[in-house]
């Protein structure tokens, strides 16, 4: 997979990955999003997100050409078979079950699939810190 929206000769040096609540802040411009993510991008560290996240926060997204802008500077991980059945093991392995707990496996599963080390930036540190990898470093946007 190709990143989007930067040179490929840049090298990784990590990843943050957002839940829908990061995006969603991101696209309306919170402060404290904002400066991590410009943070990230100086550090020249990808900014992933799970395809997931785009279903699930576009319910609030009324300007969806911002959107797009956002979008382009990510690389947007597919939910294929293979991450679906690895996020549902997830899942099961930390004991929890619903579909807000699943779309938080296949972001727990997207996390651990990008380059290390990982951020993730979250509204649900409790779960997400039951799902993600030990190493994966858990930041809430409370």
């Amino acid at each position: 997979m190709t990143r989007r929206g930067r040179g490929d000769a840049e090298p990784i040096l990590g990843s943050v990955v957002l839940d829908s609540e990061g995006l969603v802040r991101w696209l309306n411009d919170d402060r404290r999003v904002k400066l991590l993510i410009r943070e990230t991008q100086i550090a020249q560290r990808q900014i992933v997100i799970s395809a997931m996240t785009i279903i699930e926060a576009d319910y609030g997204v009324s300007q969806h050409p911002r959107l797009d802008w956002v979008l382009s500077m990510c690389r947007v991980i597919p939910v294929t078979e293979d991450l679906a059945k690895a996020a549902s093991r997830r899942l099961r392995s930390a004991g929890l079950r619903g579909h807000t707990q699943a779309i938080d496996a296949t972001v727990a599963e997207t996390a651990a699939r990008v380059a290390w080390p990982v951020v993730l930036l979250t509204s649900d540190p409790g779960d997400l810190t039951k799902l993600v990898d030990p190493a994966v470093k858990v930041v809430p946007l409370h």
